[in-house]
């Protein structure tokens, strides 16, 4: 019976062994983990975690032990720290400044004074003359710096 057991405490051993193994990174390859990898690198690395395994350590400090001598990147999953939070909110910065620019853009669009203004011209009752001033005057602005009221200020100076 005790075969049995050992056979079960070897197979649970190497079982997690292979986990550990496909959270790390093939410093060699670089997009293989070391236990879909066929390098040198790849093999000595699954030697030193199996060993590392019957030693009786935790995955905890297997990685720690593999972060301290290959550094950060071959984890799979890196830490969330001040370095990496850039790269992890990014996306969710990108998109609110989006939302945020689209809103600003209605939020104008729905409290334009000027288009306010000249829709209560038009459903006035006026003269010609009287609702063709009201447009003058209620006309918006001119964008100071776009291409095309450039192009047609020097078309009207020709």
């Amino acid at each position: 019976m005790e075969n049995g057991d050992d056979a079960k405490a070897a197979q649970l051993l190497e079982t997690r062994a292979r986990n550990i193994s496909h959270n790390v990174r093939c410093t060699e390859c670089g997009s293989q983990s070391i236990e879909d990898s066929q390098a040198d690198i790849a093999i000595l690395l699954r030697k030193l975690i199996r060993d590392e395994v019957r030693a009786g350590k935790t995955d905890k400090e297997i990685f720690k032990k593999l972060e301290d001598n290959f550094g950060e990147t071959v984890l799979y999953t890196p830490k969330f720290d001040v370095q990496t939070a850039a790269i992890w909110l990014s996306p969710f910065l990108l998109a609110g400044a989006g939302v945020g620019i689209w809103a600003y853009g209605r939020h104008r669009q729905k409290n334009n004074v000027h288009v306010m203004a000249l829709d209560l011209v038009r459903a006035v009752p006026l003269t010609p003359k009287e609702k063709q001033t009201m447009l003058d005057l209620l006309k918006p602005p001119m964008p100071r710096s776009t291409l095309s009221s450039w192009l047609r200020r020097w078309e009207e100076r020709q």
